[in-house]
This record gives C-alpha cells, sequence and structure tokens, in this order.
C-alpha cells in the first residue's frame, strides 16, 4: 500500500500543477481525518484522496483521445462542461492504472457532483475535497466542524452553495447534484418523523 501511495503521488505531482498537487494532499489528509473517525479504511481513503484530480489538467485534445481510447460515454452536461469530465476520466485511470476497486473509483466518480448512491467511502472524499486544509471561502470552518457532526447535513450545505453561485455565474448544474441533495434532504426527513412515531 505505501509503495502505491509512492506511485500515484509521483503521479499526481507530475500530472498536476503545483497549487492542484497541494490541494490533492490536502484532500488525502482530510480523508484520512475523516475516514478514521467514521471508522472506514483509512488507507484506501488516502489513496482515493491523492488521486481524486490526477485527470484534473488534461487537455482537451487528450481528453478527447482519452474517451475515444476507452470508450467513455459523456452526457451531454459534460461535454459541454470540462470541469466536470475530470471526475469520469479519473475514476477510469485509477481502475486501470492503480487497480482501484469499485468503491474508491467511484468515490472519484462522484467527487465533483456528488451522486445519489454515494457510499461513505464518495462522502468523504466528495467532502474532503470541499473542505481540506487550503480551502478559504466564506462558512469553510463551520462546514469543516459540521463534516465531524453530520456528513449528510454538510453535502447538502456544499451542494446548496455551488448550486447558487452556479445560478448566480449563469452556469449549468449537473442532475447529480440535485439527486443528491433530494435525497439526503427525504433521509433526513424520514428519519426525522420516525423518531416522533
Amino acid at each position: 500500500m505505501k509503495e502505491l501511495e509512492e506511485q500515484i503521488n509521483e503521479d499526481v505531482k507530475k500530472r498536476l500543477r503545483e497549487k492542484r498537487y497541494i490541494h490533492s494532499i490536502g484532500v488525502m489528509e482530510m480523508a484520512e481525518e475523516l475516514a478514521k473517525y467514521y471508522k472506514l479504511d483509512t488507507k484506501r481513503a488516502r489513496l482515493t484522496g491523492l488521486a481524486h484530480d490526477i485527470a484534473k489538467h488534461m487537455t482537451l485534445e487528450e481528453v478527447d483521445a482519452y474517451t475515444k481510447q476507452y470508450n467513455i460515454k459523456l452526457d451531454e452536461l459534460e461535454k459541454a462542461n470540462n470541469q466536470l469530465i475530470h471526475a469520469k476520466i479519473g475514476a477510469d485511470i485509477c481502475k486501470r492504472e492503480y487497480n482501484f476497486d469499485e468503491q474508491m473509483s467511484n468515490a472519484i466518480l462522484y467527487h465533483t457532483t456528488g451522486h445519489p448512491n454515494m457510499d461513505l467511502m464518495a462522502k468523504i472524499i466528495f467532502i474532503a475535497d470541499k473542505i481540506e486544509k487550503t480551502r478559504s471561502y466564506e462558512g469553510v470552518e463551520e462546514l469543516r466542524k459540521l463534516a465531524f457532526i453530520d456528513i449528510d447535513s454538510a453535502i447538502i450545505k456544499i451542494i446548496d452553495f455551488t448550486t447558487k453561485k452556479c445560478i448566480n455565474e449563469e452556469k449549468l448544474i449537473h442532475p447529480n447534484s440535485i439527486e443528491t441533495r433530494n435525497k439526503l434532504l427525504l433521509g433526513k426527513k424520514w428519519n426525522t418523523s420516525q423518531k416522533s412515531l
């Protein structure tokens, strides 16, 4: 596992700009903290966090070549927004090059938009990406605390923040984000109504 981490670290360092590499280290460390708190395999969380943005700086030509070579299907929103493609390609790279299992590759696949079927590993990587130590937007400190109290509430708040930002900037919103938010909210309402019975 240590050798694999060293290999991924070298590859991430080579493929990413310095700022994005530092972010990846931050995500790895935050994913490890969250995994420890939520009693999930910390080594696998570290590897997934480190590798999550491995395809972030691919050029449009590289993206086009990769998706054709490995027959990766992109939906209309992904084709229109390069920021969304890196998760899909990154998940594929990690499966092929590092033998990531489905849980780890799905966590990378879902880390940008979220997904209604996210398991705990995917939730941890989604959150770690948004709250690692180099993030400095308004409200991030509260999210860091909330992530260790109620991970689903933290995800809902992140999706709310991102959705408002997309609306203000007239950007597209991926349906995965809306479906994730709805599923988590419905789960909370269900749990609340069960408690009051």
